[in-house]
């Protein structure tokens, strides 16, 4: 197989429905070492989008003035903590 073939076959469709059937037929024909290498990608790609997803929750928590009190909460909260009884141990 040449290499413009081979590029040629690694072009996927872009509709989820149909390339999610493909993923499974690629991940089935993975050497065995392959998938800890792939597991470890799809992790850090859930990670950048919650990382993402935060940062879009913050911007808006910021820019609504939600988090310009939140020194302020944790003065409360650290002065209810100190008042509490101490927990046996």
């Amino acid at each position: 197989m040449t290499w413009q073939v081979a590029v040629m076959n690694m072009s996927a469709p872009t509709d989820p429905n149909a390339l999610r059937p493909l993923l499974h037929e690629r991940i089935d024909q993975l050497a065995a070492d392959d998938l800890a290498l792939l597991h470890r990608v799809l992790l850090e790609l859930e990670r950048d989008r919650l990382v993402a997803e935060l940062n879009a929750e913050f911007d808006r928590d910021r820019e609504s003035g939600r988090l310009a009190r939140l020194p302020e909460i944790i003065r409360e909260a650290r002065a209810a903590l100190a008042q509490r009884p101490p927990r046996p141990a």
